[in-house]
């Protein structure tokens, strides 16, 4: 009887050895330091080929969130994020000396040589992903590209936090494809068509009537010179002018994007630190009490089989010892998933903080004082009204 008893105990045991060994495991990411920097175009580009660029806010990407982060991604952080990282790219582009002038633009309606899309796919301290189209002034689509990075904790470090941005080679790598598309893809007659669209783009939206003949839709629904105005067009001229000012008031956005970015520097640096620690001690509680859930199911299955199929009272003991062990670990492992459940909480609250700290901004033009809020875009849309003013009241059309 003994020896059945002994029999019981040891299988219980052997089972409890294996599933704690199943707990005690872990998994590990492997995180890359290599830094990439910003290439440099191969030869010189004369002022006239140097293509302006048009970086659009980011989609944050709300209605891309996998189900299993719904729980963990705050929804006031990627809208902040929104702004931030199409921001940092735009920096990155206009660093490079690769391009004519880069502007995070507040909407589309200034028509661009080169337009950059993105949308925000993961973002939470330890990896960033996102999904980055490039198209023309004609509506060519150049390219659609995802890009992901996984950082350690040194990317954090005071030292490497005040020379870039923890994820800058995601910038940094988006800036290289874009040059290396342009220098095997678009040619030097390409490019000076591209840009004689975009000026006519401009032209035709302030005045149709003078401006819709120059410009066709081809078959594949791509934007085509059909014609140019003469040097000394006058209507020309004047809308030149009128897209100075344009760009001057983008300049005035760019000034509000700044501000906006150093201000949700600290505590967005702050929040990703912290959330690259929540991040790893979430995903390492998840896994343990996953391998508990499955230990612990071992446990009980294993015990009521002995506790059922034994003939003498060793056994069944055993077998009840087993139950209650794997009891023990299917509740340990809840225990952690409420310890998650924490952590989850403390993210948000996070979150939160940051977005009362990326408070809007007031800037001052020439001839008013706007807030930067939301309304930028209808802030923007107000201006283009008061350049359609201009140009009528210059044209004598009022």
């Amino acid at each position: 009887m003994n020896q059945v008893m002994s029999s019981g105990f040891r299988n219980i045991v052997v089972m409890l050895t294996v599933a704690l060994y199943a707990t005690a495991c872990a998994t590990h990411t492997v995180k890359t330091t290599t830094y990439t920097p910003v290439v440099q175009a191969s030869e010189t580009v004369p002022e006239d080929l140097l293509m302006d660029v048009g970086v659009a806010l980011f989609d944050p990407g709300i209605d891309e969130i996998k189900k299993a982060d719904e729980e963990v991604v705050n929804h006031e952080i990627r809208v902040a994020e929104s702004r931030y990282a199409p921001f940092l790219l735009s920096e990155t582009l206009q660093r490079s000396g690769n391009w004519g002038i880069v502007r995070l633009m507040p909407n589309n309606a200034s028509p661009m040589d080169v337009v950059i899309r993105g949308t925000i796919l993961e973002s939470n301290g330890e990896s960033m992903a996102m999904r980055v189209t490039v198209t023309d002034s004609t509506g060519r689509e150049w390219y659609t590209r995802e890009y992901e990075e996984v950082i350690s904790q040194f990317s954090y470090e005071p030292v490497q936090r005040q020379q870039n941005d923890p994820f800058q080679v995601i910038y940094n790598n988006i800036a290289n494809d874009l040059l290396a598309y342009r220098e095997a893809n678009i040619s030097n007659a390409r490019i000076t068509e591209i840009r004689a669209i975009s000026k006519m783009r401009f032209a035709e939206r302030f005045a149709p009537e003078a401006f819709d003949e120059y410009l066709a839709e081809n078959r594949n629904g791509y934007k085509e010179l059909t014609a140019l105005p003469a040097d000394n067009d006058p209507i020309m001229n004047r809308i030149e002018q009128i897209r100075e000012r344009d760009f001057m008031f983008i300049d005035t956005v760019q000034d509000y994007y700044a501000t906006y970015t150093r201000q949700m520097r600290l505590p967005y640096d702050s929040w990703r630190e912290q959330s690259y620690e929540e991040t790893i001690t979430l995903r390492e509680l998840r896994d343990s009490a996953r391998r508990r859930f499955i230990a612990g199911t071992a446990v009980v299955l294993g015990g009521l089989a002995a506790a059922t199929s034994g003939g003498n009272y060793a056994t069944q003991t055993g077998g009840a010892v087993g139950v209650g062990a794997g009891a023990y670990l299917i509740k340990s492992g809840f225990d952690k998933q409420a310890e998650a459940r924490m952590h989850m909480e403390a993210l948000e609250e996070l979150g939160q903080s940051l977005e009362n700290e990326v408070a809007p901004r007031v800037i001052d033009l020439e001839d008013r004082t706007i807030t930067l809020t939301g309304t930028v875009e209808e802030q923007y849309e107000q201006w283009r009204e008061i350049l359609a003013d201009i140009y009528a009241a210059e044209t004598g059309e009022l």
